[in-house]
C-alpha cells in the first residue's frame, strides 16, 4: 500500500507545497486546514484527501485523523505545519493573544501528535515539526513567536528520545531567512499589535521595522524548496533531528550555533542597537 502523510496548515505556503510534493511521489496525502474552502487545487490531485483540522479544536483533530485512516487504512508520517507569528512589543500584546500563540504553535502540535501516535506506533513512522530559525535565535518584536518555537524545539527533542523506543522518528525543520510564496507575512501583519500609550518605544519600533523590511526584501527561500527538505526528512530513513534550511544572509543562525553566549549576545545587540558615542561627565565624547 502507498504510504500516507497527514499535513496540518496545508491551505498555503509550506503546507500546500509539501502536500503537492508528496502527491507527486505517489503518496496518499491528507491535506488539512481550518477552512477547506481555501484549498485551491489540492483537492483535484489524485490520492489527496482534503479535510478540516483546526489545531485549536481537538474534536476536529480526532475527526481528521479518523478520516485519514478510514480513507487510506494507515498513517505513516505526520507533518505539524500549522502555525503563525505573533508580532509586536511584548508589553502591547494582550494576554489572550499570548495564550493563542501557544495554543496554535505548541499545544496544537501536542494535541495532533497525541491523536496520531496510536496509528504511527502500528508500524513506526515519522513526525516532522515545522519550526523556524527563530526557534534557534531570537529577534525583537517576535518574543512570543520565538518563545513558542523554542518550546516546540524542546518538546520535539525530548519527544524524539521517547518515541525512538517505538520506532517513530521525530524531526525538526528549521526554515530561516524568510520564505517566499507564503501568506505568513500577511498573517503576521494581521496579528500585529500596537499600543499608542507605549510611545517610549516608537523610535525603536520604527528602526526595527525598517530593518525587517530590508530583510524581507532579500528573501530567496521558496516554499517548494522547504517542501523538498520536508520530503527528504520524511524518507531518508535516518534519526537525524534537525534540518536547517535558509540563506542566513545576516548570519543569525550561524552565530547562534558557533559563538559563545557572550559573543552571540554582543553580535545580536549590534544588529538592533544604534551605534552611538558615549559622553563622559566632562562632556568629552569617546569612541
Amino acid at each position: 500500500m502507498n504510504r500516507t502523510v497527514l499535513i496540518t496548515g496545508a491551505s498555503s505556503g509550506i503546507g500546500a507545497a509539501s502536500a503537492r510534493r508528496f502527491a507527486r511521489e505517489g503518496w496518499n496525502v491528507v491535506a488539512t486546514m481550518r477552512d477547506p474552502k481555501t484549498v485551491g487545487d489540492l483537492a483535484s490531485l489524485p490520492q489527496v484527501l482534503v479535510t478540516r483540522l483546526d489545531v485549536e479544536d481537538p474534536a476536529s483533530t480526532e475527526l481528521a485523523i479518523a478520516a485519514a485512516v478510514n480513507q487510506f487504512g494507515r498513517l505513516d508520517v505526520l507533518i505539524n505545519n500549522a502555525g503563525y507569528a505573533q508580532y509586536g512589543l511584548f508589553e502591547a500584546v494582550p494576554r489572550e493573544k499570548v495564550r493563542q500563540q501557544f495554543a496554535v504553535n505548541v499545544f496544537g502540535v501536542m494535541d495532533v501528535t497525541r491523536a496520531a501516535l496510536p496509528h504511527l506506533r502500528a508500524r513506526g513512522g515519522v513526525i516532522l515539526n515545522i519550526s523556524s530559525g527563530i526557534g534557534v535565535f531570537t529577534l525583537p518584536l517576535f518574543s512570543l513567536y520565538s518563545a513558542s518555537k523554542f518550546a516546540l524545539e524542546g518538546f520535539s527533542e525530548s519527544l524524539s528520545y521517547e518515541l525512538a523506543s517505538q520506532k517513530i522518528a521525530v524531526k525538526i525543520i528549521e526554515p530561516h531567512g524568510g520564505v517566499t510564496s507564503t501568506n505568513f507575512a500577511e498573517r503576521q501583519a494581521e496579528d500585529a499589535v500596537a499600543d499608542p500609550s507605549l510611545a517610549n518605544y516608537d523610535e525603536f519600533v520604527t528602526r526595527i521595522n525598517a530593518t525587517f523590511a530590508a530583510m524581507t526584501g532579500a528573501r530567496t527561500l521558496t516554499a517548494d524548496r522547504v517542501a523538498d527538505v520536508v520530503f527528504e526528512a520524511a524518507t531518508d530513513g535516518t534519526d537525524r533531528l534537525r534540518y536547517p534550511i535558509g540563506d542566513d544572509t545576516r548570519g543569525f543562525y550561524h552565530a547562534r550555533k558557533t559563538m559563545s553566549d557572550d559573543d552571540y549576545s554582543a553580535f545580536m545587540r549590534a544588529q538592533f542597537t544604534p551605534q552611538t558615542q558615549n559622553t563622559d561627565a566632562a562632556g568629552e565624547r569617546s569612541p
